[in-house]
Order: C-alpha cells, then sequence, then structure tokens
C-alpha cells in the first residue's frame, strides 16, 4: 500500500509517519508532499492508495486538494490529519468525500481506528 502524507511542518510529516508505524502500518510505501500542489501532482504521477492530508497549507489548503483530486475522478481515500476536528470541519470533510478526519493530538490507536478498515477492504 502506498501512502501519501501531505504537511507543510516536515516535523509534523515525520510525526505522522512515527504514528503510522505506531499503529501497524509500518510496511507501508510513504512518499511526502509539503503542500497540497506537490501533492496532486505526485497523485497524478504515480496514484496512492490512500492521502493523509493536513488542512490548513499555503499554496493549495488541503480542502482544495480533496476538491481537485474528487474532480479529476479519483477515488483513493483521502483523510485529514489537522489541528481543529470541529463538527463543522468534520462535516466539511465528509461532505468534500474526505474518508475521515484525525484531530491533533493524535495517537496510534486513532490511526489504526481510521486506517484499518481501509487495510482489510
Amino acid at each position: 500500500m502506498k501512502v501519501l502524507v501531505v504537511d507543510d511542518s516536515r516535523v509534523m510529516r515525520q510525526i505522522v509517519i512515527r504514528t503510522l508505524r505506531q499503529a501497524g502500518h509500518g510496511g507501508h510505501e510513504i512518499a511526502e508532499a509539503e503542500n497540497g500542489r506537490a501533492a496532486l501532482e505526485q497523485i497524478h504521477a504515480a496514484p496512492p492508495d490512500l492521502v493523509l492530508s493536513d488542512w490548513n497549507m499555503p499554496e493549495m489548503s488541503g480542502l482544495e486538494l480533496l476538491d481537485r483530486v474528487r474532480a479529476s475522478g479519483s477515488t483513493v481515500p483521502f483523510g485529514f490529519v489537522t489541528s481543529e476536528g470541529s463538527e463543522d470541519m468534520r462535516a466539511r470533510a465528509t461532505a468534500a468525500g474526505a474518508t475521515f478526519l484525525i484531530a491533533k493530538p493524535f495517537t496510534p490507536e486513532a490511526f489504526a481506528e481510521a486506517l484499518d478498515p481501509l487495510v482489510r477492504s
């Protein structure tokens, strides 16, 4: 399984990757992108099996990225890993076609809960 981790913070990308491993998902191929624009290019060039994206990023937000991914016809599972997990943001993410939203600070258990069903299917 190829996972694309999208966040403008290199440190946060590393934290997400470490948490993936702690949640039992360390055997996946991991790619990284520093913003939505770079992620969109990677998605078109080598489609991943899962996208984990921050919401707030320069150049192209995670929500804009999801909108463009869905507009291209892609149904890749797309989850947000973001600092705000309000009901409004969760509703916006779901309406845009996100599979899940994990709010920071997150735990390996939150990743396992969101990702295990995807890996099993």
